[in-house]
């Protein structure tokens, strides 16, 4: 596991995560960074043994209808053609019925703790990535609310960063300027920046490939970059959508083994959906179920594993029980969906 310098105890979040500047450390706090041969405070997250934690998440009665929204811009044209040809057959009344919402998500209650890994498991359809894009800010809930360190979430911020499956890398820059882009958002002086970079290169194993554009990092490689981008502008919470659902088994294995490591760093909060039952298990301290017709947790199960994992762990009693209880409960609720569509089409 990679020591993080003791200067990380400086304060580098107000609440809300918004970054502090150095010169609100301890007076001498840069002084001792230069002595020691660490990174400044500002260079290098907050890590779980400062007693900085991430943020706390919650949902409340959070519900999600699909098109109960504004409608895109084909489907907003494609209604007033409706409206004005239904007019002109009614002698100038419309006779275009309003298209029915589809609840998504209902009656959503989950809460994440500060420093917290959650996984979220179910069967397609059920609207994990509904939920993630909720909590993320792209999406309004129809229902609810979803509230970050009790404020309100009312569209996207530095607070929460999210990482998707495709990683989403700018092609043009190099791997260090793509773990840069956030932070030249922030009020960080140049060599801030490069020192915070070059810390986060170190933790996700890229020093040598830092000059690299992704088409020339591998699948794992170009997700840890993913990540550290993610990490590097020091979120309360960080949302993974399927971070490993396109590598092969062994890349999928080292960056599990990965992502634990570097959670187990920075105390960030972790909120991930995956299809992976196994790979829920593995990494997280929770598991919840969502159900569909519409999404919802039908269960919410603590991972009484130990903290400090590898592969082995995957073969003992105590994880093979819980793996099997969440596939039940996962594949039970999916027939169930599987009947109620059979039976509509019937």
């Amino acid at each position: 596991m990679t020591d993080i310098p003791q200067q990380a105890t400086a304060g580098l979040t107000e609440a809300g995560g918004q970054p502090v500047a150095l010169a609100k450390a301890a007076p001498n706090a840069a002084q001792d960074a230069a002595r020691d041969g660490a990174p400044p405070a500002s260079a290098v997250p907050a890590g779980r043994g400062t007693g900085v934690a991430g943020g706390e998440l919650r949902l409340r009665a959070v519900g999600m209808d699909f098109h109960a929204g504004r409608p895109g811009r084909r489907r907003r044209r494609a209604a007033a053609r409706g409206a004005s040809a239904g007019a002109s057959a009614a002698g100038g009344v419309s006779t275009v019925a309003a298209e029915p919402a589809i609840p998504t998500l209902a009656d959503i209650d989950l809460a994440v703790q500060p420093g917290e890994f959650v996984c979220i498991v179910g069967a397609s359809g059920s609207g994990k990535s509904t939920l993630l894009r909720l909590v993320a800010g792209l999406l309004r809930p129809t229902a609810g609310e979803v509230t970050l360190d009790g404020r309100p979430v009312e569209g996207a911020g530095q607070e929460r960063g999210l990482v998707c499956q495709t990683g989403a890398l700018f092609p043009w820059r190099t791997a260090a300027a793509n773990i840069a882009f956030g932070l030249e958002l922030l009020p960080l002086s140049r060599a801030d920046r490069a020192r915070r970079v070059a810390w986060y290169l170190r933790e996700v194993g890229l020093e040598a490939f830092a000059d690299r554009l992704p088409g020339q990092l591998s699948g794992g490689q170009r997700q840890r970059v993913a990540i550290a981008r993610a990490l590097a502008c020091e979120p309360r919470v960080v949302l993974l959508d399927e971070p490993f659902g396109a590598l092969d088994v062994q890349t999928k294995e080292d960056m599990q083994l990965f992502l634990r490591r570097v959670w187990a760093d920075t105390g960030t909060t972790v909120l991930m959906v995956t299809h992976d039952v196994e790979e829920a298990v593995f990494l997280s301290q929770r598991v919840v179920v969502l159900a569909s017709d519409p999404g919802r947790v039908v269960a919410d199960l603590p991972v009484l594993l130990p903290e400090g994992r590898d592969l082995a762990t995957r073969r003992s009693p105590a994880f093979l029980e819980l793996r099997s209880q969440v596939e039940d409960l996962v594949r039970l609720h999916h027939r169930a969906h599987t009947r109620r569509v059979a039976e509509k089409a019937s």
